[in-house]
């Protein structure tokens, strides 16, 4: 199986994680959830996080899995794409209270500015939202002072979420491509 045939079915698996993934098991408490939802009311929930992406050192994050032909020749990165598995804190500190993980993946899909697509899980390891996930699915301009991207889906007390995370640098070495960005989350769920 060639490269990219390998992250087609990552990128797909990502993807459908929130479909096929429930914290209720049983099929008669999902239908019985979802008769419910018809007199459920819509919630708004606002999170803060920061992500921690880390490509360097003893412990990475972040590992590449592919990249194109022209990637190393290509200011923006073209072609290169990470699997991640980022730790999510209650502040920027490494060692502050981790909230959850972001897994999944993001590839730099831009030929002049560095774009990123990004199909990541926001999973919940703590807290009310323990067990639940969030799902972006989109366009994070990376270099950009304050980017906007789509929450498409979740799981758990997410489910059929939908909203949006605005991502915003707090840090970026620059050398060894490590960083840790702050997130703001507004979703919508019942």
């Amino acid at each position: 199986m060639d490269k990219l045939a390998i992250v087609l079915m990552l990128i797909s698996l990502v993807v459908a994680m929130p479909i096929v993934h429930s914290t209720i098991e049983e099929p008669k408490e999902v239908d019985e959830w979802l008769h419910k939802i018809h007199f459920a009311k819509e919630k708004m929930t606002k999170l803060h996080f920061y992500f921690h992406d880390t490509p360097s050192g003893k412990n990475p994050t972040a590992m590449q899995v592919a990249q194109s032909s022209i990637t190393n020749k290509s200011s923006a990165l073209f072609g290169l794409i990470e699997m991640i598995d980022d730790p999510l804190t209650t502040e920027p500190e490494p060692t502050s209270k981790l909230v959850g993980r972001a897994q999944g993946l993001y590839g730099a899909s831009g030929l002049q500015d560095l774009a990123l697509l990004m199909a990541v899980n926001f999973a919940f390891t703590s807290g009310k939202f323990n067990g639940s996930t969030l799902t972006i699915l989109g366009r994070n301009l990376a270099l950009h002072p304050i980017r906007e991207m789509p929450i498409v889906g979740g799981t758990g007390v997410f489910r059929l979420a939908r909203g949006f995370a605005r991502a915003k640098t707090y840090s970026l070495n620059a050398t060894t491509g490590d960083a840790i960005v702050d997130y703001n989350v507004s979703v919508i769920h019942y």
